[in-house]
């Protein structure tokens, strides 16, 4: 018989490696929020965000459907921790207080630079080497009122040049690592230790190995 080495345990947060992404969206003003998250996962040409319900980023939201969603890649960990500490809610809500501040231009407080977009207002971050114009589609209530799940529609993927495999519409996932908050820490991809039996890039590692 095995021996169980497992612990029942209650861990305060469950970020257990998650890709960090940046979302653009547009103000009531026409100016434009910046946000990280650590909840997003695609199915398809979907998107699927976990929010707050007190972020700026859902009022924007219920009231445009324009967002942009910017991977982060490793070196830009430093960009987003700046960010963590921003709202982009005035006055900051009660809940926020201790913690976070408001700041309205968020590119400028994280040194980051605002790329026009080709079918949705909200920029781009130019430093994002992967970026996905969408639009909002529905907003889910969730957890008694302290989230929403935000399904989005990916209208156009814009991906750096260096990270598509050459002459194909592939993102190269020897080249490409995604930002990970691993409870509450940043990390980059670990070397590939295999593939999927779907994988439709798994000669690129032969190629360039």
């Amino acid at each position: 018989m095995t021996t169980d080495t497992h612990r029942v345990i209650r861990p305060s947060i469950l970020y257990f490696g998650t890709p960090v992404v940046l979302l653009t969206t547009e103000n009531e003003d026409g100016t434009f929020n910046l946000a990280p998250i650590s909840s997003a996962w695609a199915l398809g040409q979907n998107v699927v965000l976990g929010l707050g319900s007190e972020n700026r980023t859902v009022r924007n939201l219920a009231e445009r459907q324009d967002v942009v969603i910017s991977l982060a890649s490793p070196e830009l960990w430093e960009q987003v921790e700046r960010l963590a500490p921003l709202t982009g809610a005035h006055p900051v809500p009660e809940s926020k207080r201790a913690v976070y501040r408001y700041e309205p231009d968020k590119f400028s407080a994280a040194g980051l630079t605002p790329q026009p977009s080709d079918l949705v207002r909200p920029p781009r971050v130019a430093e994002s080497p992967l970026q996905l114009e969408a639009r909002a589609v529905a907003l889910n209530p969730g957890g008694e009122g302290r989230f929403f799940s935000v399904e989005c529609e990916v209208v156009r993927v814009h991906a750096h040049e260096r990270i598509v495999v050459p002459g194909t519409h592939h993102v190269d996932p020897e080249v490409w690592s995604p930002l990970i908050y691993n409870f509450r820490h940043y990390h980059g991809l670990a070397p590939e230790v295999g593939h999927g039996f779907r994988s439709e890039t798994a000669t690129v590692s032969a190629r360039t190995g």
